[in-house]
């Protein structure tokens, strides 16, 4: 034991000196380390797992458990691939590795390296766990199968390239049927298997159709017999998940007829053993040739009953046709029949058209009758215009005697005979203002019963004229202004 933990002195009585001093928290921390892992430097726990997690930083934590503890384990992001297993709620494991503390968290914890399943029960119940598991997703669907090629021309097989078992497909493929093999060596057992596994199935499907390396029509991923951790790596979900989403029809061979792995139930065929799976690959050759040779003979046999039906049809098509002379004086007896007939029925419809034509023409009213009519509606329509035109020639000679008369009283003449004079210029224009007829300017008057000539007056007429009158008291109110007689 280190001394760092003989200080384990009784705390000071009060009022007495005490000489040692007091740990800090790291140091009490570190002499804890220290002495745990001195102690434990390798240790293997078996327990059960619980609340397992794998953060960002791709370290993985969990919990070991059994009745009465608990335990605290860590694997740095380096050692999970080489566990060889995927920790799972439940799982019983024993794990190798070095016990520490954790002082952040006042715990101790164990660092692990290795990690095995406890015992066969374990791996059975984790195994039927991913089963549920997977078949719930819908990976193991009968719908999703596919039908294997019943002639294929290239197969894929993975599997390992040094063990019996590809040595047996081999020779099971030549004995049956020639077929161009491709192998894509793997390690089938062990850590990392699967993921060999899973990179071959996917590889294979990857391959272009059309490239220098031929596609697979079908894909055989066998191993031989062996324990459940021998074969654990096709129970593995990363190789499960990559056979039910083959492309390629995949067919898994894997241990002996009771084995059963999850990848069996992925494929879309499983065959008991890897020899069985090459016989399901491919037919065998004697047997195709001996079937050949029977759709020949049945071929054969068919087309010469269909050669005798056929002779036997045309015989008895011949014996049922005519001469074409014979055929020519049928039809031409058929026609005379319709010609005859044809007359007839046209003598019919030409009586009953005669017959119709002069029922019509008796429903038909005489010319002359009618003429006599038309006449009279014409006289009767003369009657009636001659009428209406006198009726119209009177009413226009009262609507003329009336404007006539209008017009007459209306008439300028009627205006001179009560006293007016019409006064025009040489030219017969009306002068209607004293300004528009200058001095001496020759004038016409009319009166009711002739005109005279008359001459303007000057400016001496103008000026005696206005010596002659005479002043009043009062001026009197002019006279209102002469009507345009137009």
């Amino acid at each position: 034991m280190s001394n760092d933990l003989v200080r384990n002195d009784p705390p000071a009585v009060a009022g007495r000196a005490d000489n040692q001093a007091p740990y800090s928290v790291s140091e009490l921390s570190g002499a804890i380390k220290r002495t745990i892992e001195g102690t434990f430097d390798y240790v293997q726990v078996r327990g059960e797992i619980s609340r397992p997690s794998r953060p960002a930083s791709g370290h993985l934590y969990f919990t070991l458990k059994d009745d009465r503890a608990t335990l605290s384990g860590v694997v740095w992001k380096a050692m999970v691939p080489g566990l060889g297993i995927e920790p799972e709620e439940g799982l019983e494991v024993i794990c190798s590795g070095k016990l520490t503390t954790f002082a952040g968290q006042s715990r101790y914890q164990i660092i692990v390296s290795r990690m095995e399943i406890a015992g066969e029960g374990a791996l059975l119940k984790q195994l039927e766990e991913r089963r549920k598991r997977l078949a719930g997703e819908g990976l193991f669907d009968a719908d999703r199968k596919q039908p294997v090629p019943r002639l294929p021309r290239v197969i894929g097989i993975v599997t390992s390239p040094t063990g019996a078992v590809i040595r047996d497909i081999l020779h099971r493929l030549a004995e049956r049927f020639g077929v161009r093999v491709l192998v894509w060596p793997t390690s089938v057992q062990g850590s990392g298997a699967e993921a060999g596994i899973a990179r071959a199935i996917t590889g294979f499907n990857q391959l272009p159709e059309t490239g220098s390396l031929p596609r697979p029509d079908v894909i055989i991923v066998a191993r031989g017999g062996g324990s459940l951790e021998d074969l654990w790596c096709f129970n593995e979900e990363s190789v499960v998940r990559a056979a039910a989403a083959s492309q390629i029809p995949l067919i898994s061979a894997i241990g002996h007829e009771t084995d059963t792995t999850l990848i069996d139930f992925a494929a879309d065929l499983r065959a008991p053993t890897p020899t069985a799976a090459a016989e399901l690959a491919t037919p065998v050759q004697e047997e195709l040739v001996a079937r050949l040779d029977e759709l020949a003979a049945r071929l054969q046999r068919a087309v010469l009953r269909k050669r005798e039906q056929s002779a036997q049809l045309l015989s008895a098509v011949m014996k049922g046709l005519l001469h074409p002379a014979e055929q020519i004086g049928r039809r031409e007896q058929q026609l005379d029949s319709l010609l005859s007939g044809l007359e007839a029925r046209l003598e019919q419809r030409l009586a009953g058209w005669q017959l119709q034509l002069a029922r019509l023409g008796d429903r038909l009213p005489q010319p002359a009758r009618q003429l006599g009519e038309a006449g009279q509606r014409l006289t009767a329509a003369s009657g009636r215009i001659e009428a209406g035109l006198n009726r119209l020639l009177a009413k226009s000679e009262q609507d003329l005697s009336a404007a006539s008369r209008l017009l007459s009283a209306n008439s300028f003449e009627r205006v001179l005979e009560r006293g007016f004079v019409l006064v025009t210029d040489t030219a017969g224009q009306p002068i209607k203002r004293a300004a528009a007829a200058p001095p001496a300017a020759e004038i016409i008057l009319r009166f009711a019963d002739a005109s005279r000539q008359a001459v303007l007056d000057g400016p001496a007429g103008q000026a005696k004229q206005a010596d002659n009158k005479k002043p009043a008291s009062r001026k009197k109110p002019a006279p209102p202004e002469q009507e345009d007689l137009f």
